[in-house]
């Protein structure tokens, strides 16, 4: 059985009791200690939720109380010998789970994790030798040496390091790389992005080298914790799910209801047996449940999985298709989700107080240079050049073009001005071909600045960056420092991180085999001001979001000033009043946070756990959230939401496994396209439910009536299981696939307390029930009165409802515009649904066996255009009510 590890503050011990603790020596584990430990603590891998079995995927289709019903509805027939009944319910169930579990299957299949996260290998201190294990083997007490490009194996305590960077955004969400430092020391509780004597597990070395102690392998590590959280979450249900729940337990019972009193009713009265009666109920049963709703639905989900997948949504759950646009927040991770998570110069300050501006977003060149709206020209300002080429000699980075595509590596601040340099038309390669290196100082957080020395002109010349008051000091005096130190807080309180560039004599250099004494009597060169821009379109989508009704917030690890940076130009916050902290928020009882989070926009220096907080605090403020984000400090929310959106391309895998929609293109806009398709699902799943229910509750209206008259059934069951599974099936599948209306995001999104039957639905469902049931039951009546036999008498009534399906098709179209205003060739399937189901009812009236088995027969010419002038009347009744409904809430708005 394997062991537990310790789990302690590893960042605040002193290095003799770290030793202690790990049982661990400065030289390293011997190969029989690594093996124990390996088979004591288990492989160094992160927990996983296996994926369903095929057989879990299908058998999750049937967990619906609609389902429910009509297997009971389907034994019901068999009990009483109804065979063919039995047959049309267990084909229905079957077609629904084909289709879900197909969909489902594939959804999975498509979204399946690469699982690259610890999957690698490590360079370990063994025996006194340095080594390549598989990351897996690495275990506590392991010495695991650091360079640039690594990806940390598991959480480590630093021991030393040479101008060590690390990349931990994918842990706290902070798009710049953190400084590590192996004798910082602080508070037992400082936040994970503080602790600059530890390396976490899954971060990325950006910059330098280092050494540290494996004090935690596997599910003990930060981002193990982080997925054994997603593992245990339940998460929230979509809101589809919920209101199907609510919507199918009231058909249950009124069904039930319904049944039993009419049943009842028909023995009481003396007009039929008991046995008659019980035949009549199931008839009842079958009259007033969908049978085809569990596939038009499925069918109009599966729909808008594909329509999603053509604009980059990825779905994972098929009910979660229009989670989407029903959600009523969005809380979205800031770095590599609102912004490319590329650090981009964006200023370039000269000392003579020139101002240039830098076009382009990201690490790509593509761009360029401009001086008061003008693109400057190679040659015509030294002074800028002096500055790009400073950069790119002081530079560790590389950015180059392969096969038409920008690749780099390195810092994101090396690589920025590497991209600087290009747009100028410096280049690292010829600069240094031109200008060779001889030594360097490399960046050391407690220095605050790198230096390189090269050759320029038989002499030796130092190229220095770091922070502005630090370089300032460096440089000769004459230099107005003051005014400069207020330039870069200017530039610092815009949101840009400020760089300052110097160059000068650099003697101190010449003897490669010396570290280089710090440079002094520099020539100040000016400041660079660099962001992690907004991804293209981010500004539109979010204001497309704020027009939907859907409020957006940001949840960053980052700090105020750039989270605020951010937020103004999203027109999410103006000033610091407006963003709110993670110190801040950990002050807050349950009741303070729901309403910070109703009121506040942007949340800076969270913590991975505060941001499960956020969630969970804004859906017991009655909100329906979707989370965004990339890092595996989102997975936690993501998974706690009601509908988790995860980044596709730089998403981690523990951030994808916890989401139910994942965007391919890693952009923030690719979800306003979600919300519509999400939105456009709902409408077509609503308009499925009121065409099947409408025609549903008719032919129980008109049932009830004709028991009440004491007339024998209208229709026998079959019948109405051919009215319900084949003709109206097939239209409320073809339906499902009808376009947008064109104004889908110009509406608020539906409140998430709002069942499916709403006000409108109530009165149309009225409306339509009254016409089709009333005018059915009179036909009925009025042939049996006038002495058509009964089998005549249902053949024609069967025509009349199928020809009302076919006309009310049109009403249901929209629930607000004419079925007039909308072409029937703008939804071309629905057209042919209509012209396939009035076809095959057709050949069921002269195909020898569809008429034993229906009770149909082919009807003249003068019924014909008699039926159809009576089912053409639901058209005028529904435009009429649509009429008015349209004049009182327009009415009731102003």
């Amino acid at each position: 059985m394997e062991r537990t590890q310790e789990q302690l503050p590893w960042h605040h011990l002193e290095l003799s009791a770290l030793y202690e603790k790990l049982d661990a020596t400065e030289q390293g584990l011997t190969d029989v200690q690594a093996r124990e430990r390996l088979h004591a603590y288990g492989p160094n891998q992160l927990p996983e939720q296996p994926p369903p079995a095929l057989w879990q995927i299908v058998l999750r289709q049937f967990y619906s109380p609609l389902i429910y019903i009509l297997v009971i509805a389907a034994v019901f027939s068999v009990i009483i010998g109804d065979l063919k009944d039995a047959g049309f319910i267990a084909a229905v169930l079957a077609i629904n789970a084909v289709i879900g579990a197909y969909q489902e299957w594939k959804a999975e299949q498509s979204s399946l994790a690469l699982r690259k996260l610890l999957q690698m290998r490590a360079s370990v201190e063994r025996g006194g030798e340095v080594r390549e294990v598989k990351a897996e083997q690495v275990v506590p007490g392991d010495l695991v040496w650091l360079e640039s490009g690594n990806r940390v194996p598991a959480d480590l305590r630093l021991l030393s390091t040479h101008g060590l960077e690390i990349d931990e955004s994918l842990l706290t969400g902070e798009s710049l790389s953190v400084n590590k430092d192996p004798h910082w020391s602080g508070p037992e509780n400082a936040p994970v992005g503080d602790r600059a004597n530890m390396a976490f597990a899954g971060s990325i070395v950006t910059r330098g080298r280092g050494k540290g102690l494996v004090v935690a392998t596997g599910t003990a590590t930060g981002v193990g914790q982080l997925a054994t959280d997603v593992l245990r979450s339940t998460g929230g249900k979509p809101p589809l799910l919920e209101r199907m729940e609510r919507f199918t337990n009231i058909i249950a019972v009124g069904t039930v209801a319904v049944s039993l009193f009419i049943g009842g009713l028909g023995v009481v009265l003396g007009r039929y047996s008991v046995s008659e009666m019980f035949l009549f109920a199931v008839a009842l049963a079958v009259s007033a449940i969908p049978e085809g709703l569990p596939v038009a639905m499925t069918v109009a989900l599966a729909i808008g999985t594909t329509r999603m997948a053509r604009r980059g949504v990825i779905v994972r759950r098929l009910t979660a298709v229009e989670g989407l646009g029903s959600c009523t927040l969005i809380a979205t991770d800031k770095t590599g989700t609102l912004t490319v998570n590329e650090l981009t110069v964006r200023e370039a300050r000269l000392p003579d107080g020139a101002v240039f501006e830098a076009t382009g977003e990201g690490f790509d060149p593509d761009g360029q240079v401009l001086l008061q709206q003008k693109a400057v020209v190679r040659g015509n300002h030294p002074a800028l050049e002096s500055l790009a080429r400073a950069g790119v000699l002081c530079n560790e980075a590389d950015l180059h073009e392969r096969n038409g595509h920008w690749e780099w590596r390195g810092d994101a601040v090396d690589i920025a001005l590497l991209s600087f340099g290009r747009k100028l038309g410096c280049q690292r390669d010829a600069s240094l071909d031109a200008h060779p290196q001889v030594n360097e100082i490399p960046f050391e957080s407690e220095h605050q600045f790198a230096a390189t020395y090269h050759r320029v002109n038989q002499e030796v010349r130092a190229f220095v960056k770091g922070a502005p008051e630090r370089i300032l000091a460096m440089c000769r005096d004459g230099v107005d420092k003051s005014t400069f130190d207020r330039v870069a807080l200017d530039m610092a309180a815009r949101g840009l991180r400020v760089l300052a560039l110097a160059e000068g004599p650099g003697d101190a250099g010449r003897d490669s085999s010396c570290t280089p004494s710090e440079p002094t009597d520099l020539t100040f060169l000016g400041f660079v001001g660099m962001l992690d821009p907004l991804r293209p379109g981010v500004r539109d989508a979010v204001r497309a979001c704020h027009d939907s009704g859907v409020n957006v917030s940001m949840v960053t690890g980052d700090h105020r000033v750039t989270a605020l940076a951010i937020a103004r130009d999203l027109d999410l916050a103006q000033d610091e009043s407006e963003v709110i902290t993670g110190p801040e928020l950990s002050e807050k009882d349950p009741a303070a946070l729901a309403e910070v989070v109703q009121r506040v926009r942007v949340f800076a220096r969270v913590a991975p756990r505060q941001k499960l907080q956020i969630v969970d605090a804004a859906r017991a403020a009655g909100q329906y959230v979707a989370v965004t984000g990339d890092g595996v400090n989102d997975a936690p929310a993501l998974r706690a939401a009601n509908i988790g959106v995860a980044m596709g391309k730089a998403g981690t895998d523990v951030a994808r496994e916890a989401a139910e929609l994942v965007i391919s293109d890693d952009n923030f806009a690719t979800i306003v396209a979600g919300i519509e398709e999400g939105r456009i699902a709902y409408d077509n799943i609503r308009k499925v439910i009121y065409l099947l229910l409408s025609t549903g509750a008719a032919e129980l209206l008109m049932v009830l009536l004709t028991v009440l008259s004491g007339l024998r059934l209208p229709l026998l069951t079959v019948q109405l299981l051919w009215l319900n599974l084949v003709t109206n099936g097939i239209q409320g599948v073809a339906i499902a696939f009808e376009p947008g209306e064109g104004d889908t995001l110009n509406r608020k999104p539906r409140p998430p307390s709002e069942p499916i039957f709403n006000r409108l639905m109530i009165e149309r469902m009225v409306v339509g029930v009254v016409a089709m049931g009333g005018i059915g039951f009179a036909a009925f009546y009025w042939m049996i009165a006038n002495g058509w036999s009964e089998a005549e008498a249902r053949n024609i009534l069967l025509l009349l409802m199928v020809l009302f399906e076919n006309f009310h098709i049109g009403n249901c179209r929209s629930e607000t515009k004419s079925a007039f205003a909308l072409s029937p060739f703008r939804s071309p399937i629905l057209l042919l649904g209509a012209l396939g189901a009035l076809s095959i009812h057709v050949a069921g009236m002269y195909l020898p066996f569809l008429q034993s088995v229906l009770g149909t027969q082919p009807v003249s010419l003068t019924t014909w255009m008699v039926v159809v002038a009576l089912a053409v009347s639901i058209v005028p009744a529904l435009e009429l009510h649509k009429l008015l409904w349209k004049l009182r809430t327009h009415r009731d708005d102003t």
